[in-house]
């Protein structure tokens, strides 16, 4: 039996009514039960959609004009939402935000996971939803002969240049970016130019201590040896005294990936600090770092009360990056190992541990799954296991690994529902049992969900 064609055509103009959305914050529509998914459509709201691209099971549209809008829709406030794509979500209300990430998350743990019966609490927001990133990589351009920086438009990498702040960032940030520019622009520094790979400047990144207010500028170019590079440090020092560190980094490579290999110091220190819940941390230009303190400290207070320490137990951190979590742990139980694959984060990590005169916390360089089974041949027994994988989740060999050693608890830290659901059946088939979950908006205004889990083993 033939399926029937979808019931609209390219570049059709159809009338929808949008009953829901997708994880990434499109209105969903239906044309005789075939779903349209169309950017910036909010539940309830009805428009004329121009059909742009039709797939065999579903299409995609672009909205032409609303019939009715929702109450939760609302002007963004800013001027280059519609062009950029780095933020998703500012067309909706913050409290729309918070419920449309709840149910996200719900979804994936219903669908995936098949877990429906377990809390899942209200989203964790932010009483200022702005300005809280502390890290920008903005990229370098050039037009009618001047140096513009500039997020690059949706899906490409022409520059918005008529973009002047971003309203998530960090306004210290925004600040040193233009000043960067400025000063490289009358100095003659040019901009790379991806194309013909050539030029020099390719990117800014500043980063900010939130609570030290400490800047740090890392100037991304094709070459080691820039003219003039001697002149804008100097004009950087004499200008704007918060600045601690301006760092160079050498990217020769044509490349989509902002930072190069070679990184060198040319004025200050190597590390800016910051502090998270009274723990000082050094971050250099290539430490990860979360870019939301203020959530970051709302969500590892949940995963400490769901590590439910009392002092005498044994903590794993599989994940343990420059050892955020891993210290706040170690203040509150008997020992804490953190592993992570990447050796300059384990050594900025026993840095860390150092700076804040923490001596139970151990940390170790390989793939949490390798290291673990080792240890449990040794005979360490974790009573907590705390996991913060990227987005791809959980490695199933690292899963195993934890239900092999049946800690007492694990606490898992995603920022992928979907992943998050898929592990949580392979550790539930291995005798755990979820117990609840909480969102936190680490990411206001963009699609993004970080949340925490509490499992435990079954008696």
């Amino acid at each position: 039996m033939t399926k029937s064609a979808p019931p609209v055509k390219k570049n059709q103009t159809v009338e929808v009514t949008f009953e829901d959305m997708t994880h990434e914050g499109s209105g969903v529509g239906k044309v005789n039960g075939y779903p349209l998914f169309v950017p910036y459509g909010l539940p309830g709201e009805q428009a004329k959609v121009k059909v742009i691209k039709v797939k065999k099971n579903f299409g995609f549209g672009k909205i032409i004009e609303f019939y009715n809008q929702s109450d939760e829709r609302v002007d963004p406030p800013c001027d280059v939402f519609y062009k950029c794509g780095g933020c998703q979500l500012q067309h909706m209300s913050y409290q729309r935000q918070l419920d449309m990430k709840h149910d996200q998350v719900q979804n994936a743990l219903k669908k995936i996971a098949h877990i429906d019966d377990i809390p899942i609490h209200p989203t964790i927001g932010m009483d200022d939803p702005w300005r809280y990133r502390n890290k920008v990589q903005i990229p370098v351009g050039s037009k009618n002969g001047e140096l513009i920086t500039g997020f690059y438009r949706k899906r490409s990498h022409d520059i918005i240049d008529d973009m002047d702040h971003c309203i998530i960032t960090d306004e210290t940030a925004d600040r040193m970016v233009d000043a960067v520019r400025e000063i490289a622009n009358r100095l003659g520094i040019s901009a790379y130019d991806e194309t013909n790979h050539r030029g020099t400047l390719r990117h800014i990144m500043v980063r900010v201590g939130q609570e030290t207010n400490q800047t740090m500028i890392v100037l991304v170019t094709r070459k080691e040896n820039v003219p003039q590079l001697d002149k804008l440090v100097e004009e950087i020092r004499a200008s704007y005294p918060h600045v601690k560190s301006v760092i160079q980094n050498v990217n020769a490579e044509r490349t989509n990936v902002i930072l190069g290999k070679k990184t060198k110091v040319l004025w200050g220190n190597e590390y800016i600090y910051d502090e998270i819940d009274g723990i000082r941390f050094a971050i250099s230009a290539k430490s990860f770092y979360q870019v939301n303190p203020t959530q970051t400290k709302k969500l590892y207070d949940k995963a400490i009360e769901y590590a439910d320490i009392a002092g005498d137990e044994t903590v794993i951190d599989a994940y343990c990056g420059i050892g955020t979590i891993s210290l706040s742990l170690a203040k509150k139980a008997k020992k804490v190992y953190g592993v992570e694959v990447v050796p300059q984060a384990v050594s900025d990590a026993k840095e860390n541990a150092k700076l804040n005169n923490i001596d139970n916390a151990a940390f170790y360089v390989g793939e949490a799954e390798k290291v673990m089974p080792w240890w449990t041949a040794q005979g360490l027994q974790p009573d907590v296991i705390v996991v913060d994988p990227p987005r791809k989740g959980c490695d199933e060999e690292l899963l195993n690994a934890m239900i092999q050693m049946k800690p007492k608890r694990i606490v898992y830290v995603s920022c992928n529902p979907s992943t998050l659901a898929r592990d949580l059946n392979i550790l539930e088939d291995g005798g755990y049992q979820t117990k609840e979950v909480q969102p936190v908006d680490m990411f206001p205004q963009t699609k993004h969900i970080e949340c925490c889990a509490q499992i435990v083993l079954k008696v």
